[in-house]
Formats: structure tokens, sequence, C-alpha cells
């Protein structure tokens, strides 16, 4: 199995605790460097964001707090992440953020793996 998130320090920001747990496990099985889990926004100093990772996934509420805010500061930094979240108007996450995957929970763990390469160049586009 290639290792599409080799090396990589991957924020992840899930307010879940056992769908944490599984991106955990499926980031360092793809061969994530370093996974560091964020269950609240408040957890984040989102300055340093861009010199701490390479990559994040973002769930689009935490707590029942929106991410968009911290999303539009990570695309400001230049760090790439995908959406992975069961919220359902997908269409105004395009509209806000073109070109960001929207990985819809439930989802598959390849399917999160993919679009997290994706997003940092690794992987093909699907």
């Amino acid at each position: 199995m290639p290792l599409l998130l080799d090396g990589l320090r991957i924020l992840v920001l899930e307010d879940e605790f056992l769908i944490a747990m599984d991106v955990e496990q499926l980031c360092r099985d793809h061969g994530a460097g370093e996974v560091v889990i964020a269950r609240d926004l408040a957890e984040i100093d989102d300055r340093q964001v861009a010199t701490q990772f390479d990559a994040a996934i973002v769930d689009l509420m935490l707590g029942g707090a929106s991410t968009l805010d911290f999303a539009s500061s990570l695309r400001a930094a230049g760090v790439p992440f995908v959406f992975a979240s069961g919220y359902s108007d997908a269409d105004e996450i395009k509209a806000s953020f073109p070109g960001i995957r929207l990985v819809g929970k439930p989802y598959s763990g390849e399917d999160l793996v993919q679009a997290v390469a994706t997003a940092c160049g690794l992987g093909s586009a699907d």
C-alpha cells in the first residue's frame, strides 16, 4: 500500500472522539508523521498552524461552532486542507471555498486519505 501521507504533519479538527481516533489511525496507517487532534478551536493557535502542519482535516462544526473562519485562515496561510463533515449544504461550501474538497460523513477512509493527498499535491484528483 502506498503511503500517500508519508511524513506529513496533519491537524484534525473533529469533536467526535471515536471519529477523531479513527481519522488519526487512518492517517498514521498511510504514513503521516504526526497527527494532532483538536476538539475545539480554542486548542489551536491559528497563527502557528502554517509552521506546525502540512495539512488539515476540518469538520465544519466543532461543538456547535463554525470552523469556516478558521478554514479561511488556513487558506490564507497556504495550508492545504479538506472538509470532512456531515454538514448538508455542500453548495454553500463550494461557493465559499472553491477547489476545497468536502468529504461527506460517513466517508470511506480511502476517500479521505486520497482527498488529503490530492490537496497536498501528492495524489491524483478523483
